[in-house]
């Protein structure tokens, strides 16, 4: 097989061309215009239950400024899933807040509802303060517990922030992640399940707060014939060229996730067969994942070829690729990393001309993290061991599947 399958990669439409003439032939090329208007209203029909949006330069900013509405501040606590992405925890350091990480359960992956109490109970006493802000993630797109989470936050009067940047279109109990708390956060990043080459966006709850999330996103500018700045803002406005590409992937917004769930049954019934390796499923009918990425675990003593090899060369360069600015690796491990058969695999799968990845590793146990409370019962470590993602993306073919599942089978001994 010549050709190299990635794992997921951004597909564009032609739509996309007819948004960027339009935003050059009217000059609008800075961040606000038709298409940032147009694609605000496109996200706000999608996710229903009369939220509004708006439009921005990164999931990563929207998760900030919804910390900031939520009146986070230097010196408090915000409870945040500890399997996550950095971009999940690091807007809370940017207020000079404390990251307080809670641990996964098994079904979803996602913030364990029972350990989320745990851990808040626990702060309240040991600090006589209760966290400003709760922020569950929806992990490769599967919805997590979110009737339970919400409940524990309505519970102690916390605020939600849902971090749906990997969950775009994915449902739970037939509504839309991201709607089911004070504010929901999407990502429009080139692997996302649409994109705006970057960008992302905020779900807020009314025009009053969806107006004094944009007044922060422009620099908090106040309404006089010059600049006057009375509070700290941020240029995290999306520009109406990303918004023009936005307004044409919302047009194939739908054929994405039903790619992205064919994709994954086919999974299902290729794998079916093969002992010692799990597809991540929904949990029950309630949940209703878009599979941005489709997850395995491989047993424990699940045995692949090359498994002698595996940490004996120091990576050069992340795995999956960030640009070329990453720092050179100092050694062969780390104090927590996937098993030997995991590390195995994806190396011979890259020979294959195959991308995957470990799962993402834990927050608290990045080096970055290590010294800020963490709420843990042993699952997100345990899936982190385990865990690979496989190509799901819009360009990925059935005869990939095929060709992907064929050498997993190939590369077990």
């Amino acid at each position: 097989m010549s050709k190299r399958i990635y794992l997921c990669l951004a597909h564009m439409s032609g739509e996309e061309q007819k948004f960027i003439q339009e935003a050059f032939d009217t000059n609008w090329v800075v961040p606000l215009g038709p298409n940032v208007n147009g694609f605000e209203a496109d996200l706000e029909t999608f996710v229903g239950q009369n939220k509004k949006v708006v439009a921005l330069s990164a999931g990563t900013a929207a998760v900030h400024l919804a910390l900031i509405a939520c009146g986070v501040c230097a010196g408090d606590e915000v409870i945040v899933q500890t399997f996550t992405f950095c971009a999940s925890s690091n807007p809370i350091t940017y207020l000079g807040a404390t990251p307080i990480f809670v641990d996964s359960e098994e079904d979803t992956w996602n913030m364990d509802p029972q350990l989320l109490e745990q851990a808040i109970v626990d702060r309240i006493a040991k600090t006589g303060r209760k966290p400003k802000a709760i922020v569950p993630v929806y992990l490769y797109g599967m919805p997590a517990k979110i009737d339970e989470i919400i409940a524990v936050a309505d519970k102690y009067d916390i605020p939600v922030v849902e971090d749906a940047a990997e969950g775009f279109g994915s449902k739970f109990d037939g509504q839309v992640c991201g709607t089911f708390g004070r504010y929901g956060v999407l990502s429009f990043n080139g692997n996302k399940m649409i994109t705006t080459s970057g960008g992302g966006a905020l779900i807020c709850p009314d025009d009053e707060t969806k107006k004094e999330i944009m007044f922060y996103a422009t620099q908090a500018r106040e309404g006089y014939p010059y600049y006057q700045h009375e509070k700290i803002g941020y240029n995290y406005r999306m520009s109406n060229i990303c918004a023009g590409i936005g307004r044409g992937q919302m047009t194939v917004a739908e054929e994405h996730i039903a790619h992205h769930k064919h994709i994954q049954a086919l999974y299902r019934e290729l794998l079916a067969d093969v002992k010692g390796v799990t597809l991540h499923e929904n949990p029950s009918e309630r949940y209703d994942s878009n599979f941005w990425l489709c997850t395995i675990l491989l047993d424990a003593d699940l045995k692949v070829k090359g498994e002698e090899n595996a940490y004996r060369n120091v990576v050069q360069g992340a795995v999956g690729g960030a640009a070329g600015v990453t720092h050179a690796a100092e050694s062969l491990h780390t104090d927590c990393e996937p098993n030997i058969n995991v590390e195995a695999m994806r190396v011979a799968l890259d020979a294959a001309g195959i991308e995957s990845r470990p799962l993402w590793k834990p927050m608290h146990k990045q080096p970055v993290y290590t010294s800020y409370p963490a709420y843990v019962n042993g699952v997100s470590e345990t899936l982190f061991a385990r865990g690979m993602c496989l190509p799901a993306g819009p360009c990925v073919t059935d005869g990939d599947v095929k060709y992907i599942v064929e050498q997993i089978k190939a590369n077990i001994l």
